[in-house]
């Protein structure tokens, strides 16, 4: 089978890093994968990475269709607004396609993606990048029934991504998340934001209870003074901290015994013994550990994980489903932020 041949549609932010990562995947397997062509309406750029990467670059994807280059697969990395115009357009081409979260603008454009997708056998996978945060792999294997989630995405402000507001930039991230790890219908959600910096929602807080009754809080801010991407979770017996960052998982597990005898005897817990191996956590009853995780570069993964998908025709990790269902709920959380600032007298 000859090498899957891969265009990146838009260089920003997000663009340039599919380009440096699939050149480094070709770097390493190029029987695999073939850097093949870019799209980039700024010229400047267009050319710096036409230049660095010595790859036909297009000023828009109508040129590069029109060019007729053999294309097996693409990233789409352009600006929210214009996802579901060039999926569309790739798609029609014979493409499968990686576009870069959110899926799209509107659920009705997600919806046209995925019939279009459908009619013509393509796959589809969304950029969820911290679905293959190792750390999340960690947690998803130590999963017993969560109950309670509390997720803080924080960044300071930038420029780019004010296209859309914090729960489509940075939220999002952590709704998909959730949504993977609960796999339960949502009951109720309630939401507060407030543009800050911008003329969209900049900071916004979340709580959505599911039907299993498993309660989620969500905060995220574009205008903090530190970076913050940490979820933490309780579930029987146990509580999870994931630090994406540093892709670290420290877990704090209760033994229901030494509790259950404690509370039956009505003394508090003893302090644990001070043998080297009970030291790790200051309470009987109470053990801490840290997971041993190996490191990767989540959009390493993602990639490998598209394009493991398009060579065997089989689904990819994050569907274009799971990134309607995201969506979805972004969606909702924003229009309770309206009906909020519209009780509250802001708008």
């Amino acid at each position: 089978m000859p090498p899957l041949r891969v265009a990146v549609i838009g260089t920003g932010a997000f663009g340039r890093n599919h380009l440096r990562v699939y050149r480094e995947l070709e770097d390493a397997h190029p029987e695999l994968v073939q850097l093949a062509a870019l799209v980039e309406p700024d010229a400047g750029r267009r050319t710096g990475f036409a230049t660095t990467y010595n790859i036909p670059a297009f000023a828009t994807l109508a040129e590069l269709l029109a060019a007729d280059l053999p294309l097996d697969a693409a990233s789409i990395c352009v600006p929210t607004i214009h996802h579901a115009t060039v999926a569309e357009q790739l798609l029609l081409a014979g493409l499968d396609i990686l576009i870069e979260k959110p899926f799209a603008a509107t659920l009705a454009q997600a919806d046209r993606i995925l019939d279009t997708a459908h009619t013509h056998h393509r796959i589809v996978a969304i950029g969820h990048l911290e679905r293959f945060n190792p750390a999340v792999t960690a947690t998803i294997a130590a999963l017993n029934r969560p109950m309670f989630f509390e997720a803080h995405r924080l960044s300071v402000f930038t420029p780019r991504s004010l296209d859309v507001d914090v729960v489509l930039d940075l939220m999002i991230h952590d709704l998909d998340i959730v949504l993977s790890l609960t796999n339960s219908p949502i009951r109720e959600v309630r939401a507060v934001g407030l543009p800050i910096l911008s003329r969209k929602t900049d900071i916004a807080n979340v709580r959505v209870e599911f039907e299993s009754g498993c309660v989620a809080n969500f905060t995220a801010s574009r205008v903090s003074t530190e970076q913050v991407r940490k979820i933490r979770l309780f579930q029987p017996h146990q509580y999870l901290s994931l630090d994406f960052a540093r892709q670290e998982l420290l877990t704090i597990s209760v033994d229901p015994g030494v509790i259950a005898a404690a509370v039956a005897a009505g003394s508090s817990l003893p302090p644990a013994p001070t043998t080297p191996a009970a030291a790790a956590h200051p309470t009987a009853g109470l053990s801490l550990a840290r997971a041993d995780i190996p490191k990767g570069e989540p959009l390493r993964l993602e990639l490998e994980d598209f394009l493991h998908a398009v060579r065997t025709r089989t689904q990819p990790r994050v569907p274009a489903e799971a990134g309607r269902a995201a969506l979805s709920l972004a969606l909702t959380i924003n229009e309770q932020i309206a009906s909020h600032a519209h009780r509250a007298g802001l708008i």
